[in-house]
């Protein structure tokens, strides 16, 4: 891996921010995240949060970081929480990439689906706070916070499918036949348009959520990478895959087998019946075609993080290690269909 990935150069950044957010003193990286590496900047006003493209060569579309900065912006006088962002900088002489700062949100991230620990009641909070959220992003006039034009409209899932497609096969570093079989049979059945259109985060998973340090209440939605004008139900089915995958699945682990009731997470049907009751979004007869491009497009998002492995830029220095995630997603997918 290069050093680029885990390092900054701080005399460069230092020079290009002046003293915007006061003297510069040190700048650590997150340990979590597989796409754009992100770094705690201690500077002597506080600490913010620098995001960046990885460097070298990237896949097309790929770690658009001025996207993540144009949404939160919108976003910020809206019910979505998300962090104040301060700065972009599209300009890649001054640390290798671009990248922009925002707020460092001080709260709590689980990294764990089934939050070990955590009593029945409180489980239960944060799982409702997550769908609360999602549908108040769906539920966003995104025209009405200037992002009509944040992209096409209609044909969502075959507009998705061909882009993840074709940046699975750029990334390809092997022949899977359960991919193979998998993109076969979703390019097959793909669901006609009905039309509806909100903006969809995307990557809307638990472990991109910072919540209040006493509370069951989000306080920010990080990882915006992803996102997009695009049909919701996408997002809620993205959701949804927790429940179907196992315990040690990474990057938060899922809930398949364990006793929700006893947990007091609320099971498939639950979860969609709240959101449709916050939305009145319900999803149609393509709930199995929306949880098999889900875990497609995870996996093909995986195996963009082991083809930047291997080429020595990614962001986790674990990555490698995802390699065999893809086969196994994909089997998972194609035992839904």
């Amino acid at each position: 891996m290069t050093s680029e990935v885990t390092l900054l150069d701080l005399d460069r950044l230092a020079g290009h921010l002046g003293h915007r957010f006061g003297q510069l003193e040190s700048a650590e990286k997150f340990s979590g995240g597989q796409s754009n590496p992100t770094f705690r900047l201690v500077t002597s006003e506080g600490d913010f949060v620098l995001r960046r493209q990885p460097p070298g060569t990237l896949l097309k579309s790929a770690h658009a970081v001025d996207r993540e900065y144009r949404v939160m912006r919108a976003l910020a006088d809206t019910p979505v929480p998300v962090p104040e962002v301060y700065h972009l900088c599209e300009d890649p002489e001054v640390i290798g990439s671009s990248f922009f700062v925002m707020e460092y949100c001080d709260g709590r991230i689980f990294w764990e689906a089934a939050l070990s620990g955590k009593g029945a009641k409180e489980r239960g909070a944060i799982y409702e706070q997550t769908n609360r959220v999602l549908a108040q992003l769906h539920m966003v006039d995104f025209e009405a916070v200037g992002l009509g034009d944040y992209g096409p409209r209609g044909n969502y899932y075959e507009r998705q499918f061909s882009r993840w497609k074709g940046q699975y096969e750029a990334s390809e570093t092997r022949t899977i036949a359960s991919m193979n079989d998998l993109i076969a049979w979703l390019g097959a059945n793909l669901p006609p348009d009905d039309g509806r259109v909100s903006l969809v985060h995307g990557d809307y998973r638990l472990d991109n959520l910072v919540f209040h340090p006493d509370r069951p209440e989000i306080i920010a939605v990080l990882d915006w990478e992803l996102s997009t004008l695009g049909h919701p139900l996408a997002d809620l089915a993205y959701q949804c895959m927790l429940l179907r995958m196992p315990a040690d699945a990474k990057p938060v682990g899922g809930l398949a087998g364990l006793d929700l009731a006893a947990l007091g997470i609320p099971d498939e049907e639950e979860y969609v019946a709240s959101y449709a009751e916050r939305t009145g979004i319900e999803p149609a007869g393509n709930w199995s075609f929306y949880l098999a491009f889900s875990i497609f497009r995870l996996a093909a998002i995986i195996q963009g993080v082991v083809k930047r492995a291997a080429d020595g830029n990614a962001s986790n220095r674990h990555a490698a290690r995802l390699d065999g995630m893809v086969e196994s997603l994909s089997r998972m997918a194609l035992s839904i269909v």
